[in-house]
């Protein structure tokens, strides 16, 4: 269930281009979560383990997550 949520906000992100020719990404409903980068598929990496890290983080706090694509996390997954 967690890789399936990782993976639906994933598709959720957006990324543009900033004036240093960086790539900047963030996931909007996800306070926080955002990543700058040289490439695009480095921003895409590092924004998804900042995304990882928000989420256990949040379950840890026992922090409710929003409801993502019909998915939902209530509890921390064991592997967490």
């Amino acid at each position: 269930m967690l890789m399936a949520y990782i993976q639906s906000a994933m598709r959720h992100a957006t990324y543009e281009i900033l004036d240093d020719q960086t790539f900047y990404g963030e996931i909007v409903g996800f306070q926080g979560v955002y990543a700058n980068a040289d490439t695009l598929e480095q921003c895409r990496e590092e924004l998804q383990s900042a995304l990882e890290g928000w989420i256990r983080l949040g379950l840890r706090m026992a922090h409710p997550l929003s409801e993502l694509d019909g998915l939902r996390l209530d509890r921390v997954p064991e592997s967490v």
